[in-house]
């Protein structure tokens, strides 16, 4: 019934379900709701419209590997104030993704700010490429199928990815034929 549904933090009539797994990042997919709600937004109100730019801000920042362990007590400090001052129902639950995330997934936000890892392997900037020694045959594959040529290495020779120059794109563990590239 309705009651029970918005007494947990549901909301009915959207018409929609979303369902995740363990490849999908919690912290990612707070900000992807943030993005919606800012594009929806209509502006009027000051919480909604200046809190919910202030709270995707601070996901950016967490989902480029530049969070800081403050992040997550502004990110409910935000979230709780803009729940209760917002006019309408948008800017009402608008926060309700980065609450909900933050009190099951607490542990995915430390993993970004304190490890610089995205448990997921889904958010870009803490993402790398790695090849390891003991797999590698040396067949050249990931280095000549490299985009920014930053993967050295001779024929039947151990590769080696350099971290500065990789664009993170995976070109190199797609080509590889023994999974000696991995992503962490």
């Amino acid at each position: 019934d309705y009651e029970s549904l918005t007494a947990a933090g549901a909301i009915m009539g959207s018409g929609g379900l979303v369902v995740l797994d363990e490849g999908n990042c919690m912290v990612d997919t707070a900000k992807f709701f943030l993005e919606f709600t800012q594009r929806e937004s209509c502006g009027k109100c000051v919480p909604c419209r200046e809190g919910t730019k202030k709270m995707l801000d601070i996901l950016v920042r967490i989902t480029e590997g530049k969070g800081e362990p403050e992040d997550i007590d502004r990110l409910l400090y935000l979230g709780n104030q803009i729940k209760d001052a917002s006019l309408c129902a948008l800017g009402g639950t608008a926060p309700n993704p980065v609450l909900t995330t933050l009190k099951y997934f607490r542990h995915e936000y430390e993993a970004h700010i304190y490890d610089k890892k995205c448990p997921a392997g889904v958010c870009q900037s803490l993402l790398s490429y790695t090849i390891t020694p003991e797999k590698c045959i040396g067949c050249t594959k990931c280095a000549r199928n490299c985009p920014v040529n930053c993967i050295a290495g001779k024929v039947k020779e151990v590769h080696v990815i350099d971290q500065e120059k990789c664009i993170k794109c995976g070109a190199c563990m797609d080509n590889c034929p023994v999974g000696a590239v991995v992503k962490g």
